[in-house]
């Protein structure tokens, strides 16, 4: 189970950040990799197609299929599922990992941006996942992996941005839900969100620009993290929400400051990470007293 040589992976948003590590991670071992994004062509801020998403994957030792794919139309999504089903021959892992942000009160928060963030995060994780699982039920170990946070009700998570917190609670719904429903096919559905801010396009732009940058880890907490999912046994191991970095303790690893981007900066704690989060060792020290932003 340890390893990811000639799975396939089906990844949302994969053309760039937490996505394409996820990816590339899985094409160290030899995975296939259908990277299922809007990213055709660059973008002004952000770096990444599902093109250069490619050449990466497979200089990794993967192979690739880039897929144009807006993840709020139904045809797309399927016709995406599709080809990847036509090239590799079916579908072990399903990543729910694109997403909307707009960390914006009720008043500022324009109902084009709701829609925005409903249809992609919430909506286009059910519809991605509802896709993927007739083919999911053919492999012999599949995973479904929502890049979302624990279902933590707490008043201050939504005081700042309802809207927001909504969307992403509904991809976490969705794997409370579907690792219920599916638990008897062994398909294993699980939501993992890192304990700090990650070094992003997205949050080099709309979180805090350089600084931020320095006070986050890198994208591969995440990628190591993920890898251990996949490989565990999906009978066994579903209905779970991860932070990283315990996870990846709780799995052997101790080495928390190879993923810091600046080792000098105290590291943002992220939104989401309940207060009973216990971190690993020599980690409650690197980190900042206030929750990001």
């Amino acid at each position: 189970m340890g390893n990811l040589n000639g799975k396939t992976l089906f990844i949302t948003g994969a053309s760039r950040g937490i996505g394409l590590a996820i990816a590339l991670r899985a094409a160290k071992d030899g995975a296939n990799v259908a990277i299922a994004a809007k990213s055709a062509e660059p973008h002004k801020h952000l770096p990444g197609t599902i093109y250069t998403a490619a050449e990466e994957i497979e200089a990794a030792g993967g192979k690739a299929l880039p897929l144009v794919c807006d993840i709020r139309y139904e045809d797309q999504v399927q016709a995406a599922v599709d080809a990847t089903v036509e090239k590799f021959g079916g579908i072990d892992i399903c990543v729910n990992n694109a997403s909307a942000i707009s960390l914006t009160g009720t008043e500022a928060t324009d109902m084009k941006r709701w829609d925005l963030m409903h249809q992609i995060n919430a909506r286009g994780t059910f519809l991605t996942s509802k896709t993927c699982i007739p083919h999911l039920k053919k492999s012999d170990n599949p995973h479904v992996l929502m890049l979302s946070p624990p279902l933590d009700m707490r008043p201050k998570w939504f005081g700042g941005h309802v809207a927001y917190t909504m969307a992403k609670f509904g991809m976490s719904m969705c794997v409370l839900g579907m690792a219920e429903e599916y638990k008897n096919a062994g398909i294993a559905f699980n939501a993992l969100w890192p304990r700090t801010a990650i070094a992003t396009a997205a949050v080099k732009f709309a979180l805090g620009g350089e600084a931020m940058m320095q006070a986050s880890r890198t994208v591969d907490i995440l990628s190591d993290a993920a890898h251990l999912i996949f490989t565990k046994p999906s009978k066994e191991f579903s209905g779970n929400f991860i932070i990283d970095d315990t996870f990846l303790y709780e799995n052997g690893v101790t080495d928390f400051e190879k993923y810091r981007v600046d080792s000098s900066k105290k590291l943002a704690p992220d939104f989401f990470v309940p207060d009973e989060s216990t971190p690993p060792p020599g980690v409650a020290e690197t980190l900042m007293d206030s929750m990001l932003g």
